[in-house]
């Protein structure tokens, strides 16, 4: 199967090394699409010396962001990494299931991996912006480097693709540029019915973000639930109003 709609996403990465060594590790595992977002350093020479002229491609057709938002606005499934575990932070261990999965949803669809800094990792807000979380199994050390965490993932999702006999089906997901206004709209309307309350709001939304992420909601269907909305705050205004 195609990795061609696969994108490596590292964010606020502090050593220009790091981003050659992983575009190096990238194309080994054929996959050859790199965003980098607000990097702490970032030298073109210490860049292409990790990546060596066989990855000079990989480093040419970087794209730089300034915001990790932005940079994931395209994608229809974000996948993002972690080495801390914990009650807040839900983890699948077993990432070749995740990426057997995911090598579906990404024949239709643009589907970004997402790695932190080296130094913390995703925060807790970053991975909120991810349909799913994995966690690298490791012994007693859990801190990878990050070119080496961004080779095990790409080596997933290379043997998924080669270990794939049929294709299943999946359609066109919403992508992150969808979804967003929604759960705006979403977290606005319940604020104003009182179903949920606005300085827990976040707590709330998390709830509804694991539905519509495990029932892979579509751009269809997220336009049909923004129409919901408007429609239920129009009937709000409307009986505000005074009656003459």
């Amino acid at each position: 199967m195609s990795l061609d709609h696969i994108t490596i996403v590292l964010n606020k990465p502090r050593y220009s090394e790091n981003i050659g060594a992983s575009a190096r590790a990238m194309l080994n595992m054929g996959i050859s699409k790199l965003i980098v977002v607000e990097p702490l350093e970032y030298d073109l020479s210490k860049v292409s010396k990790m990546a060596t002229h066989v990855a000079a491609d990989v480093v040419k057709n970087i794209a730089i962001y300034d915001s990790l938002r932005v940079a994931l606005s395209p994608f229809g499934y974000i996948i993002g990494t972690t080495a801390r575990t914990g009650k807040k932070r839900e983890t699948r261990k077993s990432i070749s299931k995740v990426f057997e999965k995911i090598i579906n949803i990404s024949q239709n669809n643009e589907i970004a991996i997402l790695f932190g800094p080296e130094n913390k990792g995703l925060s807790s807000a970053d991975l909120r912006l991810c349909h799913e979380v994995i966690t690298i199994p490791t012994c007693d050390f859990s801190s990878l480097n990050l070119a080496q965490a961004v080779m095990i993932a790409c080596y997933e999702f290379f043997s998924a693709s080669m270990n794939k006999d049929t294709e299943e089906f999946v359609p066109r997901l919403a992508t992150r540029f969808e979804l967003d206004p929604m759960y705006d709209e979403l977290k606005d309307i319940m604020i104003k019915i009182s179903f949920i309350k606005a300085d827990n709001a976040d707590y709330w939304m998390k709830g509804l973000r694991d539905f519509f992420t495990r029932i892979n909601i579509t751009a269809k269907e997220v336009k049909m639930i923004r129409g919901i909305c408007r429609q239920i705050n129009w009937y709000g205004q409307k009986r505000l109003e005074p009656r003459g």
